[in-house]
């Protein structure tokens, strides 16, 4: 497996392939200047080394970076999420240490459910969607494409986020929120529209 990037997120990665037995071959960056990263080879301008995992946190600039390769690309779970056998997992998406996603959600292409994320049963979550650090999407929620649910945020049962919005760290949301918008708060609140 290759890896797209190579920062803290690429680490984290790292030890997930590791934990789970996936060899790692190496690191693509953009950086000329990172030669290696946790003793792996980082390479330059290459596009077409496969399988890959865009290792990038941002939505924004993962999807950039997606377009431009050719893939295969590879998911990574780590051994101690618990994934139900009735949920889908699309390829380039990560699982992180202590994540649950339970019975029928749906989680897309190049997703990032961090460490100890619950994703209920019957969520959507759509491409290039990260939801942080021990946030809590209850039973069927929907997140749009590209949106970052903020670290330790709770999104209430049957509520929608729209396409590339941003939910502040924290936040409690009980109503659907728009697409480009960023909202925060217990309870979440509109704070403004985003490009």
């Amino acid at each position: 497996m290759y890896l797209y990037g190579a920062s803290g997120h690429a680490k984290v990665i790292m030890d997930i392939l590791t934990d789970s037995g996936v060899s790692i071959e190496g690191l693509i960056d953009d950086n000329e200047s990172i030669d290696s990263l946790m003793g792996y080879p980082v390479y330059h301008g290459k596009t077409d080394l496969a399988p890959v995992i865009v290792s990038i946190g941002n939505n924004e600039i993962r999807q950039k970076v997606v377009d431009k390769l050719a893939g295969p690309f590879g998911t990574a779970i780590h051994p101690t999420a618990i994934v139900s056998a009735q949920a889908s997992v699309d390829e380039g998406s990560v699982i992180m240490h202590a994540a649950i996603v339970q019975s029928c959600a749906s989680i897309g292409k190049h997703c990032i459910i961090n460490t100890g994320a619950s994703v209920d049963h019957e969520c959507t979550i759509e491409d290039y969607v990260h939801i942080s650090p021990h946030s809590t999407l209850c039973g069927n929620v929907k997140v749009g494409e590209g949106s970052w649910i903020g670290a330790g945020s709770v999104i209430l049962p049957g509520v929608e986020i729209g396409k590339w919005s941003i939910i502040g760290a924290g936040s409690v949301v009980s109503k659907n929120i728009p697409d480009n918008t960023l909202a925060s708060g217990n309870r979440c609140k509109i704070i403004k529209r985003i490009k």
